[in-house]
């Protein structure tokens, strides 16, 4: 592969997890850059809390190692690994209809980096930057819903108010005119459960008879919530990945009589509605083109500098980060 030769090596620094719970930061030098490459300077970076989570733990089950891999990710799991995919940066070095532009691009946490260019996404005009983070999730609700396939007017609930629950419960209102509930135990996310166009319910509160519940909470009591809200014959789309965690699912009482159906969603695919016509590239673009409303700012709800990154992880795999949605990582150069 020829290189540029007038581009110097650098050095960047980049988050390890270097073993189940430990997180350190590690230098790494960049080489002269390829030809048909892109070098990234990182703006932000943001921290999955579901898969990253369960990556950071060790949760990762041996079965699902190979299919687990991130894009650019190194390492093999359960560790050391460089694991991430929300990074937006600003390309420096490269192909000239490239300089300048923000991108968004599926890499870990990294300060600089370089890949090819057709790797990377522009991020559209209208869309900060600080924003642009929320495209995975963004795509993983847009993925769910076209799995789902409501139609308009449906009586949709939601089971699960972190950032993809919220995303599914803003599109299924604003993009498909949905009467959307959303359920979390948490009441002080009412207020921003009615700005994303939908209303709020504790579960034992919750109205039951929904035409679609799509269920975020990862937890064993948020997808029993799920199967009793749901109306006769309707649909349960299962967002949460639980690892390597054993999860009691209620397939008794009515379950069978109601003939409910129980359906996965996950964003590795394309929905089976769009496949025909839709690439990865393609819905990830549409996702980005998703984050122009302002209000989903409120989302992203914590930041820290990327030298914090490995005290952030360990924070956010503990019990007392419930209040956390979206975590930014801000780079400095």
């Amino acid at each position: 592969m020829p290189f540029n030769s007038d581009q110097p090596s650098l050095v960047a620094q980049a988050c390890w997890i270097v073993a189940p719970g430990r997180a350190e930061v590690r230098s790494e030098t960049l080489p002269p850059l390829a030809d048909g490459h892109v070098q990234v300077r990182t703006l932000h970076t943001a921290v999955s809390r579901g898969t990253e989570g369960l990556v950071f733990r060790g949760e990762v089950p041996r079965s699902e190692w190979q299919r687990m891999r991130a894009p650019f990710q190194q390492g093999d799991f359960p560790g050391p690994v460089k694991y991430g995919y929300v990074n937006v940066g600003v390309v420096e070095a490269g192909s000239a209809p490239w300089l300048g532009r923000t991108v968004f691009c599926l890499y870990p946490h990294q300060t600089r980096y370089q890949v090819s260019g057709d790797a990377v996404l522009p991020v559209p005009e209208g869309v900060p930057a600080s924003r642009a983070i929320l495209a995975p999730q963004m795509e993983t609700a847009l993925n769910a819903l076209w799995d789902a396939g409501p139609a308009r007017g449906s009586r949709v609930s939601v089971v699960g108010g972190g950032v993809i629950g919220l995303l599914v419960a803003f599109l299924a209102a604003r993009e498909h005119g949905c009467q959307v509930q959303v359920v979390d135990t948490e009441p002080s996310r009412a207020a921003l459960v009615e700005s994303m166009g939908a209303v709020f319910s504790a579960p034992e509160a919750a109205a039951g008879d929904a035409d679609l519940v799509v269920h975020t909470s990862a937890t064993a009591a948020g997808l029993a919530t799920a199967l009793r809200l749901a109306a006769f014959e309707a649909t349960v789309v299962e967002l949460s990945w639980y690892g390597n965690r054993a999860v009691n699912v209620p397939l008794g009482e009515a379950f069978h009589s109601r003939r409910l159906t129980l359906k996965s969603s996950q964003v590795g695919h394309v929905a089976p509605s769009r496949r025909a016509d839709w690439s990865h590239r393609r819905r990830l673009a549409m996702a980005l083109s998703l984050l122009s409303d302002p209000v989903l700012d409120q989302l992203v709800t914590d930041s820290a500098p990327f030298h914090q990154l490995p005290g952030v992880l360990q924070r956010l795999a503990g019990a007392g980060a419930a209040a956390t949605l979206c975590h930014r990582i801000d780079y400095n150069d």
